[in-house]
């Protein structure tokens, strides 16, 4: 295991100074005073800290062993271990146990460090044995001031902490502030305090204990993972990476630390840094489940489905019914093969035990949601609607769900359903996404100046965004202001890329137009840029509708039906020309 030779960063100060004086303050409502925190000195490793125990004047060596390994940082125990072997007390009973004890705390709390552990042989009559051989937790004998006896037993919630219930961490409390008060210098008691109240969810209560094991020594990195891991939970992922980064510089070879840190970036959707955090975890140990669906979800998530496949077949080995890996699946199908049918089999798999009220199903349940209505089958677009109504019932509605019923409501056109939804998104923020719904209803109400105002947002945001451009365009020609719109219209054309881009500019200027000759050249030329452009395929139709050429109106309106089946203003024009579609 190798340490940096420099000081811990102010970083780890800031965080810690002010948890660490919660702790060490007394019970009474006083002033709390900042202590600092033993931080190495340059030049000095975690290892050569003050902390290590120091055994008390006139005690013997016994005393000293028990004291390093009380201690619980690796340094000690290092040194515990060493005066065992040094003194010959290896093959006594006390030497013995203290060997196991120590390689018990080297295996659950610092399990990335490899010392050099004599061979054991536990002596099975000694009361540390039979707590480290029990499979529940065994808490110490009545009466009992022997700090280890307290602190052992909670050993046995480190096989798999996830599994055990909050109860269980809640019974060994008692024990466990019992042995801070039989020693107060020792990390062990105030990092498993940390962990008991992350567990039961007393996290202002976990980040102080976990605040006083680091205060004691740098040295118990687990209590810094602790923290940061509740900084995450907290919503503070920034303040978690940036703890974590500063903390793998001193344990450059720590896997612990790095899986943490990977875990930390993924949460925090830095995908650019995440991708290679986890590719090199995997590296150590290819079947991790949990770091090959992230992989797979970072892969989704960049819009590279196809390379997403190997780990979402890797994984469905692992768990085929996990709630993610079956979203995966489902957007690999609608948006990768743009298979709708194929992704909501895999969705109503992940549906059949999901709840609204569940955060972890929110995003699936809107998910299939927009696809459901987004079908051109009228049973797929009323159940669609039938899972909107249901999240919209939920009191603390997911993200998302206030735009999906905005963008349903646009689709069939019913403004002011939309504009009252709108003034609920609104409150969260102008982000473009909003401000654009707010653009569209605007318009669709015919309130021109008031979509202008959302078009000017929008083009200010990003000037340089075609989208920005075209709506800002969009929303001049609406106000009257035509001569300023080819402006900018010429101008973007002389720049502009060929295919969509272009021909939407075209499709504007035509909107500029007064002679109908010249407008049919620019939607002709839109057109041939992007023969599925939606808006020039309509404004052809209604060109030949107003001339009362119903054969080429109806060739229009069937290309334009064909990229929305369910847009309310061509199903008016369908209706009307429905014998001439032969329907």
């Amino acid at each position: 295991m190798s340490h940096s030779r420099h000081s811990f960063p102010l970083l780890f100060c800031g965080f810690f100074l002010f948890a660490a004086a919660l702790c060490f303050a007394g019970p009474k409502k006083e002033e709390v005073k900042e202590v600092p925190l033993q931080i190495p000195a340059p030049g000095q490793s975690p290892g050569e800290s003050s902390s290590v125990a120091v055994p008390r004047p006139g005690s013997g060596v016994a005393d000293e062993i028990r004291s390093l390994t009380e201690s619980g940082i690796p340094s000690s125990l290092l040194r515990s271990l060493e005066l065992i072997r040094s003194r010959e007390l290896g093959a006594s009973e006390f030497g013995r146990i203290m060997n196991a004890v120590n390689a018990a705390l080297f295996q659950r709390l610092y399990p990335d460090m490899r010392p050099q552990i004599p061979t054991l042989d536990i002596p099975q009559t000694h009361v540390y044995a039979r707590i480290l051989r029990s499979t529940t937790y065994t808490p110490p004998s009545s009466g009992s001031n022997d700090y280890l006896e307290h602190v052992l037993p909670f050993l046995i919630f480190f096989s798999e902490p996830s599994s055990v219930p909050a109860e269980q961490f809640l019974s060994a409390l008692p024990d466990l502030l019992r042995a801070a008060e039989l020693n107060s210098g020792s990390v062990l008691a105030p990092y498993f305090l940390g962990m008991a109240y992350e567990r039961s969810g007393r996290l202002s209560e976990a980040k102080a204990a976990y605040s006083k094991a680091f205060a004691l020594s740098p040295e118990c990195y687990p209590a810094v993972l602790g923290f940061a891991r509740i900084l995450g939970r907290e919503g503070q992922t920034e303040e978690s990476v940036g703890m974590l980064s500063e903390l793998v510089l001193h344990y450059p070879d720590n896997i612990a630390i790095k899986r943490q840190l990977a875990l930390a970036w993924y949460q925090a959707r830095d995908w650019r840094r995440a991708e290679p955090a986890i590719a090199e975890i995997l590296q150590r140990n290819s079947r991790d489940g949990e770091f090959i669906l992230m992989r797979a979800h970072i892969l989704v998530e960049q819009g590279q489905f196809l390379q997403a496949l190997p780990s979402l077949d890797l994984y469905a080995s692992v768990n085929p019914n996990n709630r993610l890996y079956l979203f995966l699946r489902a957007r690999v199908q609608a948006e990768g093969y743009r298979n709708r049918d194929a992704a909501l089999n895999y969705l109503r798999s992940l549906l059949r035990n999901s709840s609204e009220n569940n955060p972890a199903d929110a995003e699936a349940l809107v998910y299939t949601a927009r696809l459901l209505m987004e079908s051109s089958r009228i049973e797929d677009q009323t159940e669609g609607r039938a899972l909107l109504r249901r999240l919209m019932s939920v009191p603390d509605r997911a993200s998302g769900v206030i735009d999906l019923a905005v963008q349903d409501a646009v689709r069939r056109e019913n403004w002011q359903e939309a504009r009252g939804y709108l003034a609920e998104l609104l409150k969260s923020g102008p982000s473009f996404q909003t401000l654009l719904l707010a653009y569209t209803v605007e318009r669709g109400l015919g309130n021109n100046t008031a979509a202008l105002s959302y078009a000017r947002q929008l083009y200010e945001r990003d000037p340089q965004n075609d989208e920005s451009i075209t709506i800002y365009i969009s929303a001049l020609i609406d106000t009257g202001r035509k001569d300023e719109a080819s402006r900018m219209i010429e101008t973007c054309l002389t720049s502009a890329p060929g295919g969509a881009i272009k021909s939407r500019y075209y499709y504007l200027r035509s909107r500029t137009r007064s002679k109908e000759d010249m407008i049919m050249n620019d939607l002709r030329s839109s057109l041939f840029e992007d023969p599925r452009n939606l808006s020039s395929l309509t404004a052809m139709f209604e060109v030949y509708h107003r001339r009362h050429d119903e054969r080429r109106a109806v060739y229009y309106l069937k290309q334009a039906l064909a990229l929305a089946p369910d847009n309310p203003q061509l199903k008016r024009y369908e209706a009307e020309y429905a014998a001439a579609m032969g329907q």
